[in-house]
């Protein structure tokens, strides 16, 4: 019984290791991310409302930082549900430990009892020289000596329990502490979230008071994009052609090549049995390439270019991705659909290519330019910069600057970027790194 009862012990104080360290250690971590976020979101807010009346980009940053917030609330309701689990988990271990000690005491009384009972020298050598033969009072010697043994090590048991317990009413005390501080933290993201509640409703209702004006301008932008697009599906087209042309010429004169080697082979004669027998030309056959726009020059950087997916750097130093690829929601309620990302940033800001490649085409849309690069069968495009530094056929590296971000209808500073292959239009921010 004695060994049942210390596996018990042994088994109530490892169930602290089966706790959610590691689960609470990954919730700060997203928490320090989140408020990271936050702060740099706040930031970006903060300089765009120095510089302009209340715009898009501000009921975005705003919109954003409520998200935030709501994930940030989010993450610190999952804490505090661990630390409710743990409480819970700790309370049982203390109850068991409570049952546990009432059961080794009341075996601890029996056994104080008995040996009141037996405590006279006379009952001792009684009990041994009353043994039928020696092996016999041999056995009770050894029957009374571990009885004492039994006696000293229900008492170790009882102390080693109670320590246990009092470990667990520390460790419950402690986390309800924690649990306290937590909750407090969360009442105060509450605040923070009603009060960015707030200002999101306050921005909104100014923008609605520009609504026409925002109509307008959601219109234009429309418009625009639409012949940013035509422009990159005709730059992409023409380097389609153009690898085609490249594709025939090449395989014009590698086909001149083997047709001239084939003519001598020809011209060779048999003249053992008499007339000369020409030997007859092989098929050559032609493979389909896997892309047109692949080379011999540009399948590495192809290779490399998908190996990067998802590290890629930002065209822009500093800069906030305020419309997304695929449908975009208005303040006014209204949507946009965008091939592209939007990203806001200063007037004149450089922007630089995202990876190793060759400036496809060099374009003006209205009065703003656009250059696309080619990466493979890949091509990045940026639109609506000012400045341009690089030229159609020149070969650019990652991080060179081909440009500055001009204002767009609005006056802010933005840039609009694309990846396309010569079938699918990508979303861009799933090729970026992560910021």
């Amino acid at each position: 019984m004695v060994k049942m009862f210390f596996s018990i012990v042994i088994m109530l104080s490892g169930m602290a290791a089966i706790a959610q360290p590691v689960t609470r250690e990954e919730l700060e971590k997203q928490q320090t991310q989140l408020k990271k976020e936050l702060e740099e979101t706040a930031k970006l807010l903060n300089d765009n409302r120095a510089k302009s009346k209340e715009n898009y980009v501000q009921w975005k940053l705003v919109n954003d930082k409520v998200n935030i917030q709501d994930r940030i609330i989010d993450n610190i309701s999952r804490d505090i549900n661990i630390l409710d689990n743990s409480l819970y988990t700790t309370q049982k271990d203390i109850n068991r430990y409570d049952r546990l000690l009432d059961t080794l005491k009341q075996e601890y009384a029996k056994s104080m009892i008995y040996a009141y009972k037996n405590r006279s020298n006379y009952d001792f050598l009684n009990f041994i020289f009353s043994a039928a033969s020696f092996n016999d009072a041999i056995k009770r010697i050894t029957y009374l000596k571990s009885y004492r043994n039994y006696r000293e090590m229900m008492e170790e048991n009882i102390l080693r329990t109670q320590e246990f317990r009092k470990k667990k009413v520390e460790e419950l005390s402690g986390t309800k502490k924690q649990k306290s501080e937590v909750l407090k933290v969360k009442d105060q993201e509450m605040s923070a979230l009603e009060m960015e509640k707030k200002e999101k409703d306050r921005i909104l209702n100014e923008l609605k008071k520009q609504g026409k004006q925002l109509n307008k301008q959601m219109v234009a932008t429309q418009n625009q994009l639409k012949k940013v697009t035509n422009a990159i599906n005709a730059a992409l087209k023409r380097a389609m052609d153009e690898a085609k042309k490249m594709a025939i010429k090449k395989s014009a004169v590698n086909e001149a090549g083997k047709l001239s080697t084939t003519n001598n082979n020809s011209n060779a004669t048999i003249t053992a049995s008499g007339p000369s027998v020409k030997t007859k030309r092989p098929e050559i056959k032609k493979e389909t390439p896997a892309s047109v726009l692949l080379n011999a020059e540009n399948i590495t950087v192809n290779a490399n270019f998908i190996s990067n997916k998802g590290s890629l750097p930002w065209p822009v130093d500093k800069g906030y991705p305020v419309l997304h690829f695929g449908s975009n929601l208005l303040p006014s309620g209204s949507t946009i659909v965008q091939d592209c990302i939007t990203v806001s940033t200063d007037v004149g800001s450089s922007v630089k290519a995202i990876f190793d490649g060759t400036v496809s085409s060099v374009m003006y849309v209205e009065d703003m330019q656009v250059v696309m690069i080619q990466h493979g069968k890949y091509f990045s495009t940026y639109s609506n910069l000012s400045n341009v530094s690089v030229q159609r056929g020149q070969s650019v590296k990652t991080g060179q600057v081909i440009g500055k971000a001009a204002a767009n209808l609005d006056g802010d500073g933005s840039v609009d970027f694309y990846i396309y292959d010569e079938k699918t239009r990508f979303d861009p921010e799933k090729w970026l790194r992560h910021r």
